[in-house]
């Protein structure tokens, strides 16, 4: 054996990398581990101490120490969040009364009841961290942002959720002033939108625009969601990406400053706008750092990325980990668009770059692949027609927001012609819903499968020894991909 090779020093980008897959799986198993050292300041101190050192030394026979580290780091953070969240347990299985605030936009739930998000609780005057899953069968105007007090049986509970509560009875609801502005905004430009599109084609427009998927009939969410198109009307990467290289390449030749600025100014107010789901704290990071290597003329390697971009947001929200599926689908396209899709481009076109329908497909069935054994777990089924859905859809997506946004503008400015300018708008939005209505009528469209976690892992080694495979043979830099150019 050549001793040398461990003796070798790692850059510091990978030794990075390396820190913040040890920090996702101590943070991963903060859930399983009750000990107090694992959230004491000593382990802190320790986990720190052998970071700082192997960054200082840098070789290769380190490695294992540098992933213990991270662990260390992960599941200090995890078992605070763990302690935290143990707050909730004298108050599970009774009938109480809390205060919070409605995290996000109102959802319809299958049987009609709404669906509310709350964060910020509080239970007799007590803050407590975390957000509740909250269902009422109360028809009432609530918006993100208002402050809710709500009474009823408070249960476990699920994924990222701390705890839920069914067919609750809404006591109180205060709309606080200012309240939400960039909210506010949104839906005093999506009601413009509404007045010259009509809906459906009006709710899907706005989806694409602004990732309000909640205004949404409920017959289009469950066609959007049997042919694999939900990803493109939710506050994700894809309609975060499209506006902030639109921001950049508007100003690039004017000055690269300005190009960067104006790009910033779109991640922020999307994130203002949307909300910071899960997969926009994904969408947000990733565009951001993204930006900045590309402002200072530096490349991130995608796995690099990935790995930062995880580590940041387990860290700040440690319940991402624990049973995010949003999260963890967001991440998982994310290797598929910058991972897979241009290692499967240079294996199958080598130099020469793909058309642009080839391209989109590559692209769409690399998301594909990487999601579908998630959503195998998560519902037991799978669609079989969601690359072609994608392929009919996905690239019309940048020209339906554009055409979306022209009709905005101009029910605001010329009210008297909006309904116009606003038909090829509808049209387009028409031709969308058509494609998901058709392909989600076909009798095959679904297919259920039945799968353990074991078998999603073997499917997801072989997604790894393949990607391995096409680097092997194309010696493909994916330092060259950024998500902003």
């Amino acid at each position: 054996m050549n001793w040398w090779v461990l003796k070798r020093k790692i850059h510091t980008s990978w030794l990075v990398a390396i820190a913040c897959g040890g920090i996702f799986i101590g943070v991963f198993a903060a859930q399983y581990v009750k000990s107090e050292w694992s959230n004491s300041f000593l382990n802190l101190i320790i986990a720190a101490l052998i970071i700082i050192i192997i960054f200082w030394r840098r070789y290769v026979y380190l490695i294992l120490v540098l992933i213990i580290g991270g662990m260390l780091l992960g599941l200090w953070r995890g078992s605070l969040s763990q302690n935290e969240l143990a707050k909730f347990q004298p108050f599970y299985g009774k009938n109480i009364s809390i205060i919070g605030m409605v995290k996000d936009d109102i959802d319809t739930g299958s049987s009609g009841q709404i669906v509310i998000r709350l964060d910020g609780v509080s239970i007799d005057k007590i803050k407590l961290p975390g957000v509740l899953y909250i269902t009422s069968a109360t028809e009432v105007e609530i918006k993100r942002g208002d402050e809710l007090q709500i009474s009823g049986l408070l249960k476990e509970g699920f994924g990222n959720f701390s705890g839920t509560m069914y067919r609750v009875s809404i006591d109180k609801i205060i709309h606080p002033q200012p309240g939400d502005i960039a909210r506010q905004i949104r839906d005093w430009f999506a009601d413009s939108i509404r007045r010259v599109i009509p809906a459906p084609e009006s709710s899907l427009g706005i989806g694409f625009l602004v990732g309000q998927r909640r205004a949404l009939p409920a017959d289009l969410v469950l066609a959007l969601q049997m042919v694999g198109l939900t990803h493109v009307v939710v506050a994700s990467g894809y309609n975060l990406t499209i506006l902030v290289r639109l921001a950049r390449r508007l100003f690039k030749k004017i000055s690269k400053y300005l190009s960067a600025l104006s790009a910033s100014l779109m991640i922020f107010s999307f994130i203002a706008i949307t909300g910071l789901s899960p997969s926009m704290s994904r969408a947000g990071l990733v565009s951001a750092l993204s930006l900045l290597a590309w402002y200072y003329g530096r490349k991130f390697h995608p796995i690099v990325l990935l790995l930062i971009a995880v580590a940041a947001t387990v860290l700040i929200n440690p319940s991402y980990a624990w049973g995010d599926l949003g999260w963890q689908l967001s991440f998982m396209s994310f290797a598929g668009v910058m991972i897979l899709a241009p290692l499967a481009c240079h294996y199958f076109f080598g130099d020469e770059k793909p058309k642009f329908i080839a391209q989109i497909l590559i692209e769409t069935m690399s998301a594909f692949i990487m999601t579908a054994p998630i959503l195998i777990m998560a519902f037991g089924q799978l669609s079989n027609v969601s690359l072609f859905a994608n392929l009919l859809v996905l690239p019309l997506v940048p020209l339906a927001m554009l055409l979306t946004f022209i009709a905005g503008i101009f029910s605001l400015i010329l009210p008297f012609i909006g309904w116009i300018i606003a038909a090829p708008a509808t049209w387009l939005l028409k031709y969308m819903i058509g494609v998901a209505d058709y392909l989600a009528a076909l009798p095959w469209a679904v297919s259920k499968i039945d799968m353990q976690w074991w078998g999603i892992g073997l499917i997801y080694l072989a997604i790894s020894a393949a990607c391995f495979y096409m680097w092997r043979v194309t010696k493909y830099n994916l330092r060259e991909v950024n998500i902003v150019e």
